[in-house]
């Protein structure tokens, strides 16, 4: 009786199935016209009902089962792209996707439960998204629109005075936010006393805003977390855009050092309001800058470098005065040469170590 029933317990083992392998594709979504990487492109497969998103660099991982498989990746404003893939391995596929030009016809938005329950489940919580070119079309004070008065106007922040850069996230102060420009910490984020921000939008791929359960690589602040991301520079050709304003201009190029391999960005911002009033007898000894610049050069399928940069001053200076023969006077002893500003520079190296493995190390 105990042989039968070793040897029934032998039989079953043998017979028991297979258990499906599981292989992961990974890789990163681009802007097929810039190269740009998109940040939280969405990578389904539709006869699963699973999917992932891609990470703030662009680089996505997904583990399915082995067979053969129809995957769709979107982003809002671009079209689908649909591949389809025979997984028998660990595969890395780098995607592409075009900007849909088309025009809309009237969208009707209504709140469904499903919304609400993802709302819910999800870790990330008072999250608060923006990109860049919806905050262009907002109204803007002299031509410039400034992303801190963007995020004053959301749910839970309240501004300071007038016209001012100040945040006050759900009670906290001013002082108690963490502002980011490209993983570096940016302390001074205003120009004119508190009426401009230090951030150029033409600079400026994408503004995050946590106002509260904060990841743990952030930390520092109380109130919230502000995480702005510039532009990585067009890699397929050469740009140039900017904007003449009623108190300051502004001038961006970028292009590719070798396409599809390295890029840089390039971009500028002056105010010129002491000059103009300088003209008609009204001199004003102030005026601010900005300087934005970035490069990033891409080693092999694994390995990608950046290195982003970020100056700008302040600067108040006593006027030139005349003496009675009409000879610019010596006013050094006036000149006290008041400058308040920032510099932040950073550099970054993106290594994937295999398909379910990125690691992002920085030094600034």
């Amino acid at each position: 009786m105990r042989i039968f029933i070793v040897s029934i317990f032998l039989c079953l083992h043998i017979w028991q199935p297979a258990k499906a392998a599981n292989f992961t594709i990974s890789g990163y979504v681009y802007d097929d016209a810039s190269g740009e990487a998109l940040l939280g492109a969405v990578v389904f497969d539709r006869a699963i009902n699973k999917g992932t998103s891609s990470n703030e660099y662009g680089f996505y991982s997904f583990t399915l089962p082995e067979g053969s498989h129809e995957i769709q990746i979107s982003y809002i404003g671009y079209q689908k792209q649909s591949i389809s893939i025979n997984l028998n391995q660990n595969i890395q596929k780098n995607i592409r996707l075009k900007m849909a030009d088309q025009q809309l016809k009237e969208v009707i938005i209504t709140a469904h439960g499903n919304e609400e329950k993802a709302a819910v489940k999800s870790t990330q919580m008072s999250s608060i998204k923006i990109q860049i070119e919806q905050i262009k079309h907002l109204p803007s004070l002299g031509g410039e629109v400034d992303i801190i008065k963007v995020m004053q106007l959301m749910p839970g922040v309240k501004r300071g005075g007038e016209g001012q850069t100040g945040m006050y996230v759900r009670g906290g102060g001013a002082d108690q936010n963490l502002i980011l420009l490209d993983e570096a910490t940016v302390y001074n984020v205003s120009h004119l006393f508190g009426f401009f921000s230090v951030f150029n939008n033409d600079a400026l791929k994408d503004v995050t805003m946590l106002k509260g359960g904060f990841p743990s690589q952030y930390g520092g602040r109380i109130s919230s977390i502000m995480d702005i991301r510039m532009k990585e520079g067009n890699q397929q050709k050469y740009s140039a855009e900017g904007g003449v304003g009623l108190l300051s201009s502004r001038l961006t190029l970028q292009g590719p050092v070798l396409k599809d391999k390295a890029s840089f960005l390039i971009s500028g911002r002056r105010t010129y309001i002491d000059k103009v009033l300088g003209l008609v007898g009204l001199p004003i000894p102030y005026y601010f800058y900005d300087l934005n610049g970035k490069f990033n050069y891409t080693i092999n399928n694994k390995d990608r470098i950046f290195y982003s940069a970020y100056f700008g001053n302040d600067v108040l200076h006593e006027p030139d005065m005349q003496d009675s023969t009409g000879e610019n006077s010596d006013s050094s002893a006036l000149d006290f040469g008041f400058k308040l500003g920032n510099f932040t520079n950073t550099l970054r190296w993106n290594h994937i170590y295999n398909p379910k493995l990125f690691s992002d190390k920085e030094a600034y």
